[in-house]
């Protein structure tokens, strides 16, 4: 059986579909992922997947490209040239999988299953309805469950990555603890000063720290790291920053990419999350982790990628010795 799995969004969702993937691949004889440019990355690290099919839709992402009906078609035939026997559509809940059921339905594809509130019509084969406050990893089982896949023998459903590599030539020997500043939402970044006082005081307290961030954020992990941290600021691919995260004793970050790689290879989070979205379904999954931050501030569940609230309170109450205490809780559970 030839399958593909559909997540079009950003890195981080890609990532939290990977259980949904390998209870695919525990069935098929070939799994294709389908996602944006933004997940690829992301669809290269999980394990069960054999090809990365990418293409930015027009009805995904902060700036969507426009409807281009030659790019559509395009795609289309993509599609229909892969011969996948079964397809399944997973997306976040304020999101629809009926375009991109749709295309499938237009390349042939014979059974197509996602989560779906809006009627699907004869779009979808399997219309999953999710249960409420599931996290996205265990929603996107759960439709994969609807679909009749599940996970093999032994498999714990937690998040999971290829194995990285050895990354000790970057970070330096010793124990470390990550602090990753930067985040693709504004609503959801701790401010550059907040995260300086952090790396200071974690340095003061004993803790050796690295700092990491993509290439675009080289100044901000300048700046955070000061004169006591190890600057990696855009020089860590996605397989590397694994191996990165994989190596450190805790990471602190906010609701973002790096959070859900870090669980991902095992690593406790203090995670600094604004509630613009709700933890129960973005936070750390199945990893050792802290939350920090106002959940009940008022820009709860707005899903807001700017802070409506003058002074950003969610996360600028949050203090640098309040991170310094997590990652103590953090390291002394795990002794």
């Amino acid at each position: 059986m030839r399958a593909l799995v559909a997540r079009l969004d950003s890195f981080g969702d890609v990532l939290l579909a990977g259980p949904a993937v390998r209870a695919v691949a525990a069935a098929a004889d070939q799994v294709t992922f389908w996602c944006g440019p933004r997940g690829e990355p992301a669809a290269r690290l999980l394990p069960g997947v054999d090809d990365v099919l990418v293409w930015e839709a027009p009805w995904e992402g902060v700036r969507p490209p426009a409807v281009d009906p030659a790019a559509v078609r395009a795609m289309t035939d993509r599609l229909r040239a892969g011969g996948y026997d079964t397809a399944l559509v997973l997306t976040s809940f304020h999101q629809s999988p009926l375009p991109a059921a749709l295309l499938l339905r237009l390349a042939g594809v014979g059974r197509v299953g996602a989560d779906s509130t809006d009627h699907p019509g004869s779009l979808l084969d399997v219309r999953h309805r999710r249960l409420p406050g599931r996290h996205e990893a265990e929603a996107a089982l759960d439709t994969a469950g609807a679909m009749g896949f599940a996970l093999p023998p032994g498999d714990d459903g937690a998040l999971r990555v290829n194995p990285p590599p050895d990354t000790v030539p970057l970070t330096g020997n010793g124990p470390y603890v990550v602090v990753h500043p930067g985040a693709s939402v504004p609503a959801r970044t701790w401010s550059a000063e907040r995260c300086a006082e952090a790396v200071a005081l974690l340095a003061d307290a004993g803790h050796r720290v690295v700092v990491t961030g993509g290439t675009e954020e080289r100044r901000l992990t300048r700046y955070v790291s000061g004169d006591v941290a190890v600057d990696l600021g855009g020089r860590t691919a996605p397989r590397v920053l694994a191996g990165v995260l994989r190596g450190a004793e805790a990471v602190v970050c906010g609701n973002t990419g790096p959070a859900h790689l870090a669980a991902a290879v095992g690593t406790p989070v203090v995670s600094l999350f604004a509630p613009v979205v709700p933890a129960e379904r973005w936070g750390p999954y199945r990893v050792p982790a802290v939350l920090l931050g106002d959940q009940g501030a008022p820009c709860a569940g707005t899903r807001a990628r700017d802070c409506p609230v003058p002074g950003h309170p969610c996360l600028e109450q949050v203090t640098a010795a309040d991170v310094v205490r997590s990652v103590q809780k953090l390291l002394k559970e795990a002794e």
